[in-house]
């Protein structure tokens, strides 16, 4: 056995050296750390550490879930990232599609440069846009008042019903063009003859999006989609911070704000990692339910 081993170990040595760095960083910087948990069942103290606080159990987990924000915070989360999945995800692959159906090189160039650029504007930036072109003299109410589409300026971000709209719009315009990377190179790697096949055989272009298009980039569109709904619990801490204000806290406060104010603001750590790791366990719960679905309904998962 070991001889075996030996064997194929040395056969393969060079891709060795090129994983194995990279199984020892994984190991020392994304599973040490969680050794850190503990503190979720425990009533952490700073100065009494890991082994001197108090082992509490589960009173951190009984205590999120029977706080009265609990149901507040986890509605707020599932229905910011619900609208973000339905709206978002659709809207990457039809924007691929037609980048893709584009015949003017120039353009085509450029429309993909104007959809990336939000991408790389940090959300502190994004959201100095946002607040400003939604305040009372913004962008948003002066076309609305110059059409006479309403009377009075509205100050959006101080409505707390229209949060979830202005996050997942917001959410959106940012990450929409980013998003079609991957669906651009599958669509690049289809063999360009089915088209032609398809034109003798009179199909327009609906018919070969619909059954060539759409069909060889099934693959990725089943991984995207369960890379979304395995992070659909977090509503993006970023955009929350700097859109949030009193006003609004009511819809948009999420777990991961939830998390952050209880944590680093009020300094209850352990109650803050009982609430990160409930997080965390719904979000694999339902990868491992999406990834059984999809692989039933068309044969094709990611594990």
């Amino acid at each position: 056995m070991k001889s075996k081993f030996k064997q194929q170990f040395l056969s393969q040595w060079e891709l060795q050296v090129l994983v194995w760095p990279s199984i020892i960083l994984m190991i020392v910087f994304s599973f040490v750390p969680m050794l850190g948990l503990i503190i979720a069942f425990q009533d952490y103290s700073p100065l009494s550490g890991f082994t001197g606080s108090e082992f509490v159990g589960l009173d951190n987990f009984k205590a999120f879930l029977g706080d009265k924000d609990f149901y507040n915070v986890l509605t707020n989360t599932l229905g910011i990232s619900l609208m973000k999945l339905l709206i978002g995800f659709p809207l990457e692959i039809v924007l691929a599609i037609l980048i893709n159906e584009l015949r003017l090189v120039f353009f085509k160039k450029f429309t993909q440069t104007i959809s990336y650029l939000p991408h790389f504007l940090s959300w502190v930036i994004l959201g100095g846009m946002i607040t400003s072109w939604l305040g009372s003299s913004g962008l948003v109410n002066s076309f609305l008042l110059s059409t006479h589409l309403i009377t009075e300026p509205i100050s959006f971000l101080s409505n707390a019903n229209a949060y979830w709209w202005i996050a997942t719009l917001s959410d959106i315009w940012k990450e929409v063009g980013w998003g079609t990377i991957l669906y651009l190179a599958a669509i690049t790697g289809i063999d360009p003859s089915l088209y032609e096949a398809a034109k003798v055989d009179g199909a327009k272009i609906l018919k070969r999006i619909w059954y060539i298009t759409i069909p060889s980039i099934k693959n990725i569109i089943v991984l995207m989609f369960l890379l979304r709904v395995g992070s659909i619990l977090g509503a993006n801490l970023d955009q929350t911070l700097v859109l949030q204000n009193s006003s609004n806290m009511l819809r948009s406060e999420v777990i991961d704000s939830y998390v952050y104010h209880l944590g680093l603001a009020q300094g209850d750590f352990s109650f803050a990692t009982a609430v990160g790791i409930f997080s965390s366990v719904v979000s694999v719960t339902l990868l491992l339910v999406a990834n059984f679905l999809t692989k039933k309904l068309s044969d094709s998962s990611i594990f």
